[in-house]
């Protein structure tokens, strides 16, 4: 069970990771056409901007939890490499606990946020598109990290039990 939790859990990483490389790639795509269009041809593109900051938020929050997933957001880390390692990875899994109990309270109130009549009547201001496909996001993306989250705590778990790390 364990392997396929740590499986799943790169393979989550490379479809971020490909979708935030895809991301960054169509947010230069649409900004370069909007440039040529605008300024060569007097034709801009209505709604590039919005598509592009919803596509910029969008690489954020993926981004996020890939960072999640690799380990390395900010920490302050001098009480945990104080202990030797067994310890260091038990404080390491309760902290990861709460960041994991943050993360699904946070998650909740947004999916809980984006199924309210009143959120899912928005439309965007150029592209008309429901707003709550965007605010879904943020939801989704603290799901994921979770996930990942949840794989880390498992194997600072195990490295505290004494297993393989």
């Amino acid at each position: 069970m364990f392997d396929l939790i740590q499986k799943t859990d790169r393979g989550l990483a490379v479809i971020e990771r490909g979708l935030v490389i895809a991301l960054t790639a169509a947010i230069a795509c649409v900004m370069m056409a909007q440039v040529v269009l605008r300024y060569f041809f007097s034709a801009p593109i209505f709604w590039a901007e919005e598509i592009s900051v919803q596509m910029l938020v969008f690489a954020t929050l993926f981004g996020l939890s890939l960072l999640v997933h690799h380990g390395r957001l900010v920490t302050i880390d001098f009480l945990p490499q104080a202990l030797p390692a067994r310890a260091r990875h038990g404080l390491i899994a309760a902290l990861g606990v709460v960041m994991l109990a943050l993360f699904a309270f946070v998650a909740w109130l947004g999916w809980e946020w984006i199924a309210r009549p009143e959120v899912r009547i928005e439309l965007g201001a150029t592209t008309q598109l429901p707003r709550w496909y965007n605010y879904a996001v943020l939801p989704f993306a603290l799901t994921l990290m979770g996930l990942h989250h949840f794989a880390a705590i498992l194997r600072d778990a195990r490295a505290c039990a004494g297993g393989r790390k």
